[in-house]
């Protein structure tokens, strides 16, 4: 029973609740983003705490997000089959309970255990939010919508260390690591009698036979888990080359995939993902310009707070403080990207690489430069002008990534969208830590990253600047990988038979006008031709 088309009554009016629906959606989709990046600042209290040795801190962290990646795409084709209301109730319930569980457990085991179950909740719900957004908006308005979740997809990332840093401080060392988990219990009991109330409900469609293509789901889940586990349990250090070898698996298993997928296609039944997403090109391009991005973005955080904290002595809270301009900008950039992509298309994004580009050569340039105060202040306008440049990128690319996909396969393309982010995401923290602890490690003489070899202060402060110099050029190489996809992909549109093709006035012909055939001659002014 795939979900209805957003509107009143069957008369074609949009649904009068979309935007209060819109919320409750941002708001679940901002709590599972957070818990990605907010348990980093919390670690050394979680090792106080509960005695957490290296494996177990790793799993902390690293469950989440491989088990987070694990179940988006299967979660988006279960909302898409069923019901993305039900499905979005279950992972909300889910990952209010598993929060509850996070921050009262009194074992490290155990609060890994409790971490991977809580990323398979925030897998299950975060796909429908894309879907439900899918459904609720066509147009300009989707254009809005989509300008507002990826401000949320920002600001949770880089708000994390400033929220972490900020509960560790007022609730003391102890208690500050469980607040962490716990702020998402009253947040969870909140928005569920909301979600009841404003989310689309599901119609019955009579006479038709649903099936779900579960061989194609475990080939998927386990290539997905071969692929990401090298990734998540990297310690920056490359103690352990051994577990490069699952990647052979990983990517022999998504061939796999690949190949079941179009046989099972051709028996007429209903892949986990349909061939007509692969090969809609406004979809594949998007998707790879986001890997390649989200490989870039994500680890800035994680090595400025180690910059910040370890080589300059930052306390948590002072080492989010550094940061937040960056999700500031990015909160106000996001919006005003979501308006301009339905005007100038691609070029919005292109725009956006650029001016995030900027602000990493200046943050490196300032990292190898200026120490102390003055080069956190500075570093933190640097990454201010990154993060316009981040407000610019996320949430146009998901509207024109989304632009051309059928409604009726919201959910698993979301899945699928997120899925190659948080494989990104994992890479490039994996390749920009394992870089700034190199160059720790060669520089110090083979000492204590944190120690700096033994050295004085003001030599600790240089070692990490330039190690930290090291992390964002990575970063500004896959922020440039992206720049040349999308470039590649404004250069495909200009060329296109229809300028309008992949644009986010497509998707306002309704849910099936999907392809240019299906459109119709172009009718509209205005549309963005990149």
């Amino acid at each position: 029973m795939p979900d209805a088309p957003a509107q009143q009554g069957g008369s074609g009016q949009p649904d009068p609740h979309r935007w209060r629906a819109l919320a409750v959606c941002l708001a679940a989709g901002f709590m599972t983003l957070l818990d990605v990046s907010i348990v980093n600042v919390a670690l050394p209290s979680i090792q106080g705490s509960l005695g957490a040795g290296p494996s177990q801190v790793q799993w902390i962290v690293a469950g989440y997000a491989l088990a987070f990646g694990l179940v988006l795409v299967p979660a988006g084709r279960f909302g898409d089959l069923f019901s993305r209301r039900t499905v979005f109730l279950v992972g909300l319930v889910a990952f209010t309970v598993t929060s509850a569980g996070a921050g009262l457990v009194q074992s490290a085991t155990a609060l890994a255990v409790v971490r991977l179950v809580q990323g398979i909740a925030a897998g299950i719900l975060n796909p429908q939010v894309i879907g439900l957004l899918q459904e609720l908006f066509q147009g300009p308005e989707r254009g809005k919508a989509f300008g507002l979740f990826g401000t949320t997809v920002g600001v949770s990332t880089a708000v994390g260390p400033l929220l972490g840093g900020l509960l560790i401080q007022v609730f003391g060392t102890d208690a500050g690591w469980r607040a962490v988990f716990l702020v998402n219990v009253p947040i969870g009991l909140v928005l569920l009698p909301f979600a009841v109330r404003l989310l689309p409900r599901a119609e019955r469609v009579r006479g038709r036979k649903l099936t779900l293509d579960l061989v194609g789901l475990a080939l998927l889940a386990v290539g997905v888990v071969f692929l990401m586990l090298p990734f998540v349990l990297t310690t920056g250090q490359d103690d352990e080359p051994l577990r490069w070898l699952s990647l052979v698996p990983g990517v022999a298993l998504l061939v796999g995939f690949v190949l079941w997928e179009r046989a099972y296609e051709r028996r007429g039944r209903e892949p986990v993902v349909p061939s007509a997403l692969v090969r809609t090109r406004s979809f594949t391009g998007g998707a790879l310009v986001g890997i390649a991005f989200f490989a870039g973005f994500t680890g800035i955080f994680l090595v400025v707070t180690l910059y910040l904290q370890s080589g300059l002595g930052f306390t948590a809270l002072q080492a989010g403080l550094v940061q937040t301009p960056f999700a500031l900008a990015s909160a106000a950039c996001s919006g005003l990207g979501g308006r301009f992509v339905n005007r100038f298309g691609r070029q919005t994004v292109v725009v956006g690489l650029v001016v995030m580009s900027v602000g990493l050569v200046a943050a490196d340039l300032v990292s190898a430069s200026v120490q102390e105060v003055p080069g956190a202040i500075a570093l933190s306008a640097c990454l201010m002008v990154a993060g316009a440049g981040t407000g610019l990128v996320i949430s146009p690319n998901q509207t024109l990534t989304l632009a051309e996909v059928p409604t009726e396969v919201g959910g698993v393309a979301g899945g699928v969208l997120q899925t190659g982010q948080r494989v990104g995401s994992a890479m490039g923290v994996a390749l920009v830590s394992a870089i700034f602890f190199s160059g720790i490690a060669s520089a110090a003489g083979g000492g204590r990253p944190d120690s700096g070899g033994g050295r004085p202060p003001e030599a600790v402060q240089a070692l990490f600047g330039d190690a930290l110099s090291m992390g964002l050029r990575v970063s500004l190489g896959l922020v440039l990988l992206a720049l040349v996809l999308a470039l590649l992909d404004l250069r495909r549109r200009k060329h296109s038979a229809d300028p309008d093709a992949g644009a986010p006035h497509a998707a306002a012909g309704g849910r099936h006008a999907t392809t240019p055939a299906q459109r119709g001659p172009r009718h509209r002014r205005g549309a963005p031709t990149g």
